[in-house]
């Protein structure tokens, strides 16, 4: 008997790197799903919004920025035990405002050598590689 997949949820998610080549990170609260582990900011894509939307709304919610400019980084299909999630992350390319947590989690800028040292949700992992890629590019 095949087993139903659930659909995913649909997650807006953004790297918001500033000038000193340090990316926004931020930890989800204990209560949350992966509670604890550190992310990327960004959230659900909602009914009638298209990703590049759902990314400038919850940015702008969660970190008081306007996103200005973004660029396709990649997209995630993750199954956890309980949820399956698809990621579609962003560069954010240029942004007004100075971007904060608001949503009262800890946050803080990290240097992209330094991300590996935090502790992501499964499906974050491979955003991790991205960057990290990026630095080889160079």
């Amino acid at each position: 008997m095949e087993t139903q997949k659930s659909p995913a949820v649909h997650v807006a998610v953004g790297v918001i790197e500033n000038e000193q080549g340090e990316i926004f990170i931020a930890q989800r609260h204990p209560e949350q799903h992966q509670g604890g582990k550190w992310e990327f900011p960004g959230g659900k894509v909602e009914a009638g919004e298209n990703v590049q939307q759902a990314l400038q709304r919850e940015l702008k919610e969660e970190c008081g920025i306007d996103v200005t400019d973004m660029a396709p980084l990649t997209v995630i299909e993750h199954q956890y035990k309980d949820k399956r999630v698809l990621l579609d992350v962003w560069w954010v390319l240029s942004y007004s405002g100075e971007a904060r947590q608001l949503e009262g989690q800890d946050w803080c800028w990290v240097d992209k050598n330094q991300l590996d040292a935090f502790q992501f949700p499964e499906a974050n992992q491979p955003i991790v590689e991205c960057i990290m890629q990026s630095l080889n590019a160079y």
